[in-house]
């Protein structure tokens, strides 16, 4: 059964056509060392499919909200989904894990990121903070939760590449608060030198025609389009870690 958002989330969804955000859900976010529920995390079986793999394959995890898991999408039109697809078409020994969560934020990713990276991952995508923006959360605590995730990433898979994918906020939010929360992610890559998705909705927000009348969560089309911008970056990544592997 689909998870049908909150009266207040609704009301969001109205005032915020275009915003890069998720809509909330009533999942628990399980605290660091505790195994959570499926139903509290993937809403399928997507870490328990990925036990059985073959050792050769390596892990790339998109750890997100709404707009990673494909919120209100079968979990197989979802842009991971896609990127699995490019991933296949190359022949290169990756699998990708699709840990998003509907109406996660920055927070939530924090509480969680032990448990996700509990076995060993190549590839770490962070598509985080939009629901802490849509929510109107400080700057700073989504900034210190993003840093905390990707030292905790690091601190458990010395070697894991890190991407993260940047988000934006609707003009309704004001100036200041918007090129504040904005600036987080190029800053954040330049500080822990980490690959950058300038804004993962590129040439996807706000266009009626990819998105659903909510206009925040995309289509399956406009996760194909989703995919095709994270692909940009991954891409160059991925190859290079066969070219590496084949020397």
């Amino acid at each position: 059964m689909k998870r049908q958002p909150s009266p207040i989330a609704l009301l969001l969804l109205v005032a915020l056509p275009f915003a890069g955000g998720c809509a909330p859900a009533p999942q628990r976010a399980a605290p660091e060392g505790e195994q959570p529920r499926d139903a509290d995390i993937f809403h399928n079986a997507a870490f328990a499919e990925t036990a059985a793999e073959p050792e050769s394959l390596r892990r790339i995890v998109m750890l997100g909200n709404s707009l990673t898991a494909g919120y209100t999408l079968p979990r197989e039109e979802a842009w991971p989904t896609y990127i699995q697809e490019r991933i296949d078409k190359q022949g290169w020994p990756f699998s990708v894990v699709n840990a998003g969560v509907n109406g996660d934020t920055s927070t939530d990713g924090l509480q969680r990121i032990g448990w996700v990276l509990r076995q060993p991952a190549e590839v770490l995508v962070i598509e985080l903070g939009g629901n802490d923006g849509l929510r109107g959360i400080p700057v700073t605590v989504t900034r210190n939760n993003l840093q905390a995730i990707i030292d905790r990433a690091r601190a458990l898979h010395p070697d894991i590449v890190l991407v993260l994918a940047g988000m934006k906020l609707p003009p309704n939010y004001g100036p200041e608060y918007i090129k504040d929360f904005e600036q987080i992610y190029p800053d954040l890559a330049a500080e822990n030198d980490t690959a950058l998705i300038p804004f993962l909705l590129a040439g996807v927000a706000a266009d009626p025609t990819l998105n659903f009348p909510d206009g925040i969560h995309p289509t399956a089309e406009g996760h194909r389009k989703v995919a095709e911008v994270v692909w940009r970056t991954l891409e160059p990544i991925l190859r290079e870690r066969v070219r590496v592997d084949a020397e």
